[in-house]
């Protein structure tokens, strides 16, 4: 198709993109903007428009593409970053202090609860608290990673429940 059919063929095919423009835009000058830029990027890409094809649809999608499109670049350029420096209330949770004698009671609760735990459940999962992958229990173990999976699992449950108690 020669560029003067193909430009004739959107002038003739291109009033219906109007008011899709506006019903997208809800604003007349937005929708100015990307009637023209739906009109530009169809001749831009005349070569991509195959002839017989719906020149309507072909036209729509091409405008709801450059909409949308449109729209996430605004949404990411209204991403606001806090550069001021923390004097002020903006990070007011920064003022906490941290209690160690609180978390050193806590951790002795923790160890207490795991040395209650039966032996079969308590192996493995210390071996897991130490930084073990489950394949690495299951190979010193000698047991179906399957099972591991399980008992530590159980494991987890069990101190879960010790915890909630205290």
């Amino acid at each position: 198709m020669l560029t003067q059919e193909f430009s004739e063929l959107l002038v003739t095919n291109a009033d219906f993109l109007k008011p899709f423009a506006i019903n997208l835009t809800r604003d007349s000058e937005e929708a100015n903007d990307l009637f023209q830029e739906t009109l530009y990027k169809a001749l831009a890409n005349q070569e991509k428009y195959h002839v017989g094809t719906n020149i309507k649809a072909w036209l729509f999608t091409i405008m709801r593409n450059i909409f949308i499109n449109n729209y996430r670049r605004k949404v990411k350029q209204r991403t606001i970053f806090d550069n001021t420096p923390n004097e002020y209330l903006i990070n007011q949770k920064q003022d906490t202090v941290v209690n160690a004698a609180e978390s050193n009671l806590r951790m002795k609760e923790i160890q207490e609860a795991m040395n209650t735990l039966p032996q079969i459940f308590k192996t493995p999962f210390l071996l897991y608290f130490d930084g073990y992958k489950y394949n690495e229990i299951a190979e010193l173990l000698q047991e179906p990673l399957g099972t591991i999976k399980s008992r530590i699992h159980f494991a987890r449950k069990l101190l879960k429940e010790q915890l909630s108690r205290h």
